[in-house]
């Protein structure tokens, strides 16, 4: 069966790349935020130097945190042999290993804009909020994150588009398995090394369109946000 005169199991690999950057983003929203919250109010000697880790990703090439993963989490190894131990299968070549190695690759996309948007929350509201007598989780839940909202659907939205468009990592780190870790970016590369670019121009235009439609979709959702952000 296919549709735009593209077969199945490429309209599989896209199904599988949406899939992969919306859990890839929303992991990234439960260790993001909090992370940058901390980031932007502790005091500790090593913030500087786990910053740089943090945004370590955006120089390395993604093959080298793809190999480096795929080298950690070998069902050889202490970890990956811990990983099969409780979840009964290796997290080399699986799409849980691929949600690992993408959330690292996006890591810094998506934490340093939560940064920035936490830290444009202004400190008089901040102050004047716990000197009401919030609480500390009262402050966080309505006034920062309120606040900061816009800033953090941007990270996120960046993420995601990031991680859609992943391919290093995730064929070092999960392979070419058709249907379970064959995404777009591979599906696309497997017809181009087959020389067949009609079927792969057809596939490009589909995923330049897809990407299209997210970008803009995030950049109209952010703008609404931004209008309706709390005034002072």
């Amino acid at each position: 069966m296919t549709w735009l005169n593209l077969p199945a199991p490429l309209w599989q690999a896209l199904l599988l790349s949406i899939e992969l950057a919306t859990v890839t983003t929303v992991v990234l929203m439960l260790i993001g935020i909090p992370l940058a919250h901390w980031l932007n109010t502790t005091r500790f000697f090593g913030r500087g130097l786990l910053e740089v880790m943090i945004s370590l990703p955006i120089v390395l090439p993604p093959t080298v945190i793809g190999f480096y993963l795929l080298v950690t989490f070998a069902p050889q190894t202490a970890l990956g042999q811990f990983w099969q131990a409780i979840f009964g299968h290796s997290l080399t070549f699986s799409f849980a290993g691929l949600v690992v190695g993408s959330v690292l690759y996006s890591f810094p996309f998506a934490v340093q804009p939560y940064q920035a948007a936490l830290r444009s929350v202004p400190k008089e509201l901040v102050e004047a909020a716990t000197a009401m007598g919030a609480s500390s989780w009262q402050v966080t839940r309505q006034l920062r994150l309120r606040w900061a909202r816009a800033g953090i659907f941007a990270g996120s939205g960046l993420a995601f588009a990031h991680t859609m468009g992943e391919f290093g990592v995730v064929l070092m780190l999960g392979g070419n398995l058709e249907g379970k870790t064959r995404v777009s970016s591979i599906a696309l590369y497997d017809l181009t090394q087959a020389l067949d670019f009609e079927p792969a121009h057809h596939y490009a235009a589909v995923l330049l369109g897809v990407s299209m439609v997210l970008l803009i979709a995030v950049s109209v959702l952010q703008k609404r946000m931004e209008i309706r952000q709390p005034n002072m």
